[in-house]
């Protein structure tokens, strides 16, 4: 297993999906891990310092391990199956070691309450190697190219102009959209 640290949050457009790049802490290999809106959100929002009001999931699921004596030691991204990615967070509660399967999107999102050391199997990071000297500049081109970094606050506004969109599209009606001729 190799410590990776959470390099960048994007948006692929592609795919228009949510993507996390973890890199190799100390190195040049990424793993890019596409995620769900809530969790980039929820990723984004830490990262970048912002306080909540009243605490979403991944503050909820870290009060709730605190209150029950327990640390989150450790997060490993273990394996990819059928294109899933597969997580185990280690968390120690009274001197015993208890590992919970999840995903890595919400793995992630807890590790950086806790502050925990991020770790995946060497064999996803060899596939994602950065070419030498671009180290810097962020995951190779054929991925840096369709994705754009995120922090919370423009995350937030993309996810506002999707709703938005997505509230305009409900309320079209077919007549909106004219007559069509073949």
């Amino acid at each position: 297993m190799v410590e990776v640290i959470v390099s960048r949050l994007g948006l692929d457009s592609g795919s228009n999906s949510f993507v996390v790049i973890l890199q190799e802490k100390g190195g040049d290999r990424i793993l890019p891990i596409w995620i769900g809106r809530a969790e980039a959100e929820s990723i984004a929002a830490h990262l970048d310092g912002v306080q909540r009001e009243r605490p979403m999931t991944h503050d909820l699921v870290r009060s709730l391990v605190t209150a029950l004596g327990g640390e989150l030691r450790s997060v490993y991204i273990t394996r990819v199956q059928d294109g899933t990615f597969f997580a185990e967070m280690h968390l120690e509660r009274d001197g015993a070691t208890l590992v919970v399967d999840s995903r890595p999107s919400d793995s992630i999102a807890i590790a950086v309450r806790f502050d925990a050391p991020i770790f995946a199997a060497e064999e996803l990071l060899a596939e994602h190697e950065a070419p030498s000297g671009e180290a810097d500049e962020g995951p190779p081109e054929s991925e840096s190219d369709s994705v754009s970094d995120l922090s919370a606050s423009s995350l937030e506004a993309h996810l506002r102009g999707a709703e938005q969109l997505k509230r305009h599209l409900e309320r079209l009606r077919p007549e909106d959209f004219g007559k069509f001729t073949l």
